[in-house]
């Protein structure tokens, strides 16, 4: 069993000496770990295509990252609130499809959070206090987000307002990475960036199986799950975190509250693509378990599996719990 963010377990099967697995690890791009895993009966071309992924996702971090000053992102961060700043068609669509996320979970999931986000180092243990969250709360508000579909354009609607792609950059460089492999005539494969991942095809007749990991203990599972042409996500408090005089501070904040979001300790979606299992995992934390199970059992391309702080494992109606 090999161990990421959430353990990717695969069935290994018997197979003939022409189908060849060929997997890549790769650490430091997006801040996190990258893997890729690809049948290919030519390894030559199999591992050119590997390289393209990697290549596609550096792009997409030199853009999006708000750590680089150069990026996209950061350029829009800095002047986007005195005037309308010219983005890519990219950034453009991916900042719409943010906004439709926020509208379909009620401003749970909200990339505009970073107007207090930036605040946070949890690497560094750092948290702002009260007086400056309350001060710079009234930016986070996905509505201050003003897009120009004719002149391409983003612009805040009022100073102090930040955005940050955290939520939603990592699932769609999955799906990117996905694109890229099938452009190279890859049929079954794997890619993985942290906790979000997508899988084309099966393993010659048996599903992928993917376990989620216990918030707790970093080495058991609470569930595994056989997938195929599907997407996976888990968002969990145990990723960047740090403990205070009992309270956990974590990377996941409440838009109304700009503080860290405790009422589930872990959220896996499953659906289509990597873009919407990545922007959907974040906002059980804010909505909380029985909420959100509504809100994924609403939607037919999704299924959710909650871990609650009491310890208890909620399903959603397309998924049934494990027998005793």
């Amino acid at each position: 069993m090999r161990r990421l963010q959430i353990f990717l377990c695969t069935l290994l099967l018997a197979s003939s000496a022409h189908t060849e697995w060929i997997e890549h690890v790769e650490d430091g791009i997006m801040g996190t770990r990258i893997v890729v895993e690809l049948w290919s009966d030519d390894r030559e071309q199999g591992q050119q295509a590997i390289q393209a992924v990697l290549a596609e996702m550096r792009r997409i971090d030199a853009a999006m990252s708000t750590y680089k000053p150069t990026s996209e992102i950061s350029r829009v961060n800095a002047t986007a609130a005195s005037h309308p700043v010219k983005i890519s068609q990219e950034l453009f669509d991916l900042l719409a499809t943010s906004i439709e996320y926020s509208r379909l979970t009620d401003g749970a999931f909200d990339i505009t959070y970073a107007s207090v986000g930036h605040m946070y180092d949890f690497r560094r243990r750092i948290r702002p206090d009260t007086e400056r969250i309350e001060h710079a709360l009234p930016g986070v508000n996905y509505r201050h987000l003003r897009l120009d579909t004719a002149a391409r354009t983003v612009r805040f609607a009022r100073e102090g307002v930040r955005i940050d792609l955290g939520g939603i950059a990592k699932g769609y460089a999955v799906d990117r990475g996905i694109a890229v492999l099938q452009a190279h005539g890859i049929h079954r494969a794997l890619v993985s960036a942290g906790g979000d991942s997508r899988i084309i095809g099966d393993r010659f007749g048996k599903p992928w199986v993917v376990g989620i990991r216990h918030p707790d203990r970093k080495d058991e599972v609470i569930a595994r799950i056989p997938l195929e042409d599907a997407a996976i996500s888990t968002s969990g408090d145990y990723e960047r975190y740090f403990d205070e005089d009992g309270v956990r501070y974590h990377h996941i904040l409440d838009p109304k509250t700009g503080r860290s979001a405790s009422k589930v300790r872990s959220a896996t979606i499953i659906g289509p693509t990597a873009t919407r299992t990545d922007g959907l995992s974040k906002t059980a934390f804010v909505l909380g378990p029985e909420r959100a199970i509504e809100l994924y059992n609403r939607l037919d391309d999704v299924d959710a599996v909650l871990v609650t702080p009491d310890g208890r494992v909620l399903y959603t109606k397309g998924l049934e719990a494990p027998t005793e």
